[in-house]
């Protein structure tokens, strides 16, 4: 059985602020982009992949974490994201079929990504949140091609970061992107990763 929810909001002030904040009007699957405010990605991110992603193994038991997005603005979001968490790029490139995003992470990428996001006691998807915990217990079979190395974030680089404050500065010197760059210094801001020298 499918059940439907709508959700009608009347108020033209609510509306005006949740458009300033980065939401458009009408349909907005290919137009909506991250908030244009500060936020929280990975609880932003956590809630699009419980509502327009999948988290679990494939048929073969390899871990995965995907989501599915019309917008090139949120599937650039989640590269760069995930980049930062697990290492490992990915090029967000629309499918022939009928243009969708689809970010795909596997194995070790699928394992560290969804841990991040998918913490203890934040607000998830049962189900999501449950499918996410169960990744933790793959490990690579034996024989199988050692998996892609992360480039980790190191001492100097998180220095310069916030030295430099200015992902668009640091992107240059630090040969990362400028997404990578502002995730990075939003997680060291948050208390999410140690400071330089802390750890």
């Amino acid at each position: 059985m499918s059940t439907t929810a709508v959700w009608s909001l009347y108020s033209l002030e609510a509306r005006t602020r949740l458009n300033g904040l980065g939401l458009p009007y009408g349909r907005k699957s290919g137009t909506i982009a991250p908030p244009s405010v500060e936020f929280s990605y990975r609880d932003y991110l956590r809630g699009l992949i419980d509502a327009d992603g999948s988290v679990g193994h494939t048929n073969r038991g390899f871990p995965f974490v995907s989501l599915t997005t019309a917008s090139s603005a949120i599937a650039s979001c989640l590269c760069d994201y995930g980049k930062d968490v697990t290492g490992v790029g990915r090029t967000p490139g629309r499918n022939i079929r009928d243009g969708i995003h689809n970010v795909l992470y596997m194995m070790e990428a699928a394992q560290r990504l969804a841990a991040d996001l998918y913490y203890p006691g934040c607000l998830s998807l049962e189900r999501k949140h449950a499918a996410a915990d169960s990744l933790s217990a793959w490990v690579r079979p034996t024989g199988m091609r050692a998996a892609y190395t992360a480039r980790r974030w190191s001492d100097p680089e998180d220095r310069a970061l916030l030295e430099l404050n200015s992902p668009e500065a640091a992107a240059g010197v630090l040969g990362r992107t400028v997404k990578s760059c502002d995730i990075r210094l939003w997680r060291l801001r948050n208390g999410l990763v140690p400071m330089p020298g802390a750890g």
